[in-house]
């Protein structure tokens, strides 16, 4: 017996307004059926004494510190901006003036 049935994956690929043909609907029954039967079973495991957490396994960043440095040759380094405006990298606008 299938935990989903196939009018139930019709109807939500309706709702997201996913065109699937009969075949397609029959093989992604079968595939939710057995995720959800796998979920079924997860439910029943004894997490009473599981921390919460994000992750399986314990991750540390593994990036460096930012450090301020001072570039040397401030023209060179302007020179390589697409279009500068002084001392300053000209950028295109992303913000909008408020209207009032």
């Amino acid at each position: 017996m299938s935990i989903i049935d196939r009018e139930q994956v019709h109807k939500v690929a309706n709702l997201a307004r996913l065109e699937m043909t009969p075949e397609e609907e029959e093989r992604m029954t079968a595939q939710l059926s057995s995720i959800l039967e796998y979920f079924q079973q997860l439910s029943e495991l004894d997490t009473t004494d599981v921390p919460p957490t994000t992750r399986a396994i314990d991750v540390s960043n593994v990036t460096r510190p930012d450090e301020l440095q001072s570039f040397p040759n401030r023209e060179a380094l302007l020179k390589e901006a697409p279009d500068q405006d002084g001392d300053f990298f000209k950028v295109p606008q992303i913000l909008q003036a408020e209207e009032g």
